[in-house]
């Protein structure tokens, strides 16, 4: 709308290890089958096949939703073009040495058989004993305890105690570490403890100050491949480390009695095989964090394996030196602190995954057909290619031999979902070719994206953008709060609380919700769960609101920081929004074809135009110039907020109420200035909330009769100009809009005296206001057609402070403020005896329902027993009962003086 070119482009990821879980958790429930009974080529198939199911799912809402995207440009990650620009990726950063392969530990989940990246574990918060469902067994297992168990010492009848919250990985201790400063300890260092299950292993005791010696005995096992603290201590201390668990959970092989049992079934076995030989020392509760995976709801393991790993830490200094001078804005602010967290404590990044659906890593383990000896590191041993033939060339020439020697196997793992998402700002414009897309998009000018991903995502395309092309991937990064429901929770499937917006488009029933749930991956219990919550949220549906109301609600809620609390009532208020825009644009269509002869112009002449006229289009001018200084620094909430207050309380509420005298009068002139800036109101406004709303502005923007003397025109409204400033800055009237402030506060007085008195908008008034100076006198009497106008009043008399003796008798009386007193003639309007007496009535039932209130909470145990949310409704509605008593008792104060 500013003649930009501009371009969004859409698409999504491939979603790795999510769409993965789907398929098998959909195989297992509709055919009985996992993936390793169709095979890797079969299962992929499976995944294609569910992808372009549900896929368009995505880019339905996307359209329903009016982005303004691109949609002959849609990628998916898995497409050929980013399929080669990945391999490309691969080869060169693992060529250059920033990927290498190493034997670390990961979070690995055993139900996936894969290592997941740290955004896909949860982190449950336990205060003590906590009993949690596991994936694979039947019972709950106990977390948050500290268990204590003793390692006699080798040649002596000492021991030594630790204690430690995963007991079974006792089973691949390497020693055991206190602190150097530890008397009770300092004559054990250097001696050796005997592993009770495993009578070959001997562990050293020895000192290290990363020991907290107030934590449990002061003595800490140390389990170099399952823990990642003790991994540090056994690459310090040069310990052996010792694999306990399977990739699928099982205690491994080498480990006496319990080689074989399920994890958390050796727990309980290793409790008991310990009590058997008198060295287990009880349990206490113990707050703690149990990672689990987000996916598979699996306990995390941290297991040592050989993984590829891309270094980050020069990749993490030139991104926080972007942001730091100011090369790369992060919007809000305040997210810059989360940016620096993370990039500082920036550990290299673990990019291979152990599952089928994905882009098969490039890279190639070789071996040598003469079976000859191979002295290097395993990780030596590996090529990346796009081919195998490639791979073969690179080996032989890397190891000196004949091709015919090689023996290539190809690695079985994926690369991480974000490895491929880290490339989107350059691969879909052609990357590693340059195009001409790469020179007119790259890069590109905004991120719009949540703050949950704000690093792995990110900030992994920051590094590749960097490291790949050398340039930032975009300028700004504007991050947005994470929708949660009307309780401030976390939207979950299983809590039947996400909403998808198509619902709150076109309405949904509480049946048509339900049903959707049984079409899931929800098993029966959750699915109880879930129809439970749902019946709570929304016991008669979700109602009808459509896009634009959703989209204005969406970026209305954009100021409440890091989360919204999305309320689907508050969405409901911006459709009744959209009917208000409706019947106002309505109204002016009928005003503009009213009179043939009449039609409105593009220039306005101001020296004729009436005091309403002139303060609309000041009003105009100023919503114009707020709302582009709002967008323009991406403040969403404001720009919602100023263009909702233009169209309902000044446009809708006064302006159009105010020029119906001149519509319907006989002033030709005034008519048709004010047809004249009736319309230019709606086409700037429509223009204005274009962006925000879409299909209503587009549908009556095109109703709008196209003026001949107008210096633009447009097929669409998308493409018209948007409203500048400098084009409305002539209309600001600063005075005016003060003068019509004061106006409007009179107007609601009056009203709220109305209102106290039953007077409907039928009973015509009579009103005499008492100005305190010569100057708010003037004022008012210039707007004292437009103050009868909005207070259905048949005369507005503006007088003077010395003339209170020309004030009728039998008025009731109101203060606005200090500058004006207002008086209303109700004489043979109301029956004053007669509205004492309904007032007196409606006084002592509120009396009657507060004292009610009182007794309630005057009671013993109120505070104890009564949940505070009630109480809180409880002091609600007696202050609003006492307030309403105030106001009852006054108006029966001036009934009387009427008399």
């Amino acid at each position: 709308m500013h003649g930009k070119r501009t371009l969004f482009n859409p698409g999504c990821d491939h979603a790795g290890i999510a769409t993965q879980v789907v398929v098998e958790k959909r195989l297992k429930r509709e055919r009985g089958l996992t993936r390793h009974d169709l095979g890797r080529d079969r299962f992929n198939q499976e995944v294609w096949h569910w992808k372009n199911e549900k896929g368009d799912v995505i880019y339905d809402q996307f359209r329903k939703l009016g982005a303004s995207v691109d949609w002959d440009r849609a990628v998916f990650t898995m497409d050929p073009k980013m399929c080669r620009a990945v391999t490309e990726a691969f080869i060169r950063m693992h060529e250059s040495g920033t990927i290498y392969r190493s034997n670390r530990l990961v979070n690995w989940s055993c139900a996936l058989r894969s290592a997941i990246s740290d955004i896909e574990v949860d982190k449950k918060e336990l205060t003590g004993s906590t009993l949690i469902a596991v994936p694979g067994y039947d019972q709950k297992i106990e977390f948050g305890v500290l268990n204590s168990f003793a390692y006699k010492i080798e040649g002596s009848d000492e021991e030594i105690v630790v204690s430690t919250t995963r007991i079974e990985t006792m089973l691949g201790d390497s020693g055991i570490a206190v602190h150097p400063d530890d008397q009770r300890y300092k004559h054990l260092v250097g001696k050796k403890c005997i592993h009770p299950f495993i009578a070959s292993r001997e562990l050293p005791i020895f000192a290290d100050s990363f020991v907290e010696m107030e934590f449990g005995t002061g003595a800490v096992k140390i389990t170099p491949a399952h823990d990642h603290n003790d991994y540090e201590v056994g690459m310090r201390q040069k310990l052996p480390f010792h694999n306990c668990i399977t990739d699928d959970g099982l205690i491994s092989n080498g480990c006496g009695e319990f080689s074989g049992m399920k994890r958390f079934d050796a727990r309980n076995a290793v409790i008991e095989a310990l009590k058997a030989k008198g060295l287990y020392r009880g349990k206490e509760d113990n707050p703690m964090v149990v990672p689990t995976c987000s996916r598979s709801k699996d306990v995390i393991e941290p297991i040592l394996k050989p993984q590829w790993y891309v270094k980050c830490d020069h990749m993490a200094e030139k991104a926080m030196s972007a942001v730091a001078n100011g090369d790369l804005q992060i919007i809000p602010e305040f997210h810059k602190a989360t940016w620096n967290r993370w990039l500082e404590s920036s550990r290299d990044w673990c990019i291979s995954r152990q599952l089928w659906w994905g882009h098969r890593i490039p890279a190639y383990y070789v071996s040598f057909t003469d079976k000859r000896e191979q002295p290097l590191a395993e990780e030596e041993y590996w090529v990346s290619a796009k081919t195998e033939e490639e791979a073969r060339q690179k080996a032989a020439k890397k190891f000196q031999v004949a091709e015919d020697l090689i023996q290539l196997k190809w690695d079985e793992d994926v690369l991480d979902t974000w490895f491929s998402s880290g490339m989107w700002p350059f691969a879909v414009f052609g990357w590693p070719d340059n195009t001409k897309d790469m020179d007119l998009f790259f890069p590109s000018a905004v991120l719009e994206t949540g703050h949950d991903i704000l690093f792995f995502w990110v900030a992994r395309m920051v590094f590749m953008a960097q490291e790949l092309t050398g340039k930032l991937p975009f300028k700004e990064i504007l991050l947005h709060a994470m929708i949660r429901d009307a309780h401030g929770r976390k939207m979950s499937k299983s809590l039947g609380n996400v909403i998808d917006p198509l619902d709150v488009i076109r309405g949904v029933t509480l049946e048509g919700l339900q049903a959707q749930l049984l079409s899931g991956n929800l098993d029966e219990k959750e699915i109880a769960v879930a129809k439970a919550g749902q019946a709570r949220d929304y016991p008669d549906g979700i109602p009808e609101c459509g896009v634009d109301a959703l989209r204005f609600a969406l970026l209305n809620y954009t100021s409440q920081g890091r989360d919204i609390n999305l309320d689907v009532l508050r969405v409901q208020g911006y459709r009744f929004f959209c009917n208000k825009i409706w019947q106002a644009v309505r109204f002016s269509l009928n005003q503009f074809n009213e009179k043939p002869e009449q039609k409105p112009t593009f220039n306005i002449d101001l020296s004729k135009a009436t005091p309403t006229d002139k303060w609309i289009l000041s009003k105009l001018a100023k919503a114009v110039k707020e709302t582009n200084e709002t967008l323009k620094v991406y403040n969403f909430t404001q720009a919602t907020s100023i263009t909702y207050n233009f169209w309902l309380y000044d446009f809708c509420d006064v302006y159009i109420e105010a020029i119906k005298p001149v519509l319907y009068g006989d002033n030709p002139t005034l008519r048709q200035i004010a047809i004249s800036v009736l319309h230019l109101c709606v086409d700037t406004s429509l223009r204005l909330i274009s962006p925000l709303m879409p299909f209503i502005s587009e549908e009556l923007w095109q109703r709008l009769p196209r003026l001949a003397d107008s210096d633009y025109s447009a097929p669409s409204i998308m493409v018209a100009q948007y409203p500048l400033t400098e084009r409305y800055e002539k209309y600001q009237n600063d005075k005016l809009e003060a003068a019509f402030e004061f106006a409007k506060e009179v107007v609601g007085k009056v009203r709220s005296l109305r209102a106290d008195y039953d007077l409907t908008a039928r009973t015509k008034i009579t009103i005499q206001i008492l100005a305190e100076t010569a100057d708010d006198q003037s004022m008012l009497n210039d707007l004292s057609d437009v103050i009868a106008t909005l207070t259905w009043s048949k005369s507005v008399t503006i007088l003077a402070k010395s003339e209170s003796d020309k004030i009728e008798k039998g008025s009731a009386h109101i203060a606005c403020g200090s500058r004006c007193q207002v008086y209303i003639n109700l004489t043979g309007i109301i029956d004053t005896v007669k509205e004492i007496e309904k007032l007196g009535a409606k006084l002592q039932k509120n009396q009657i329902s507060v004292k009610k209130i009182s007794d309630i909470q005057s009671t013993a145990d109120y505070e104890q027993k009564v949940p505070s949310g009630i109480r809180a409704r409880d002091q609600e509605k007696k202050a609003s009962l006492e307030k309403e008593i105030e106001n009852i008792t006054a108006a029966i104060a001036q009934l009387k003086a009427l008399n």
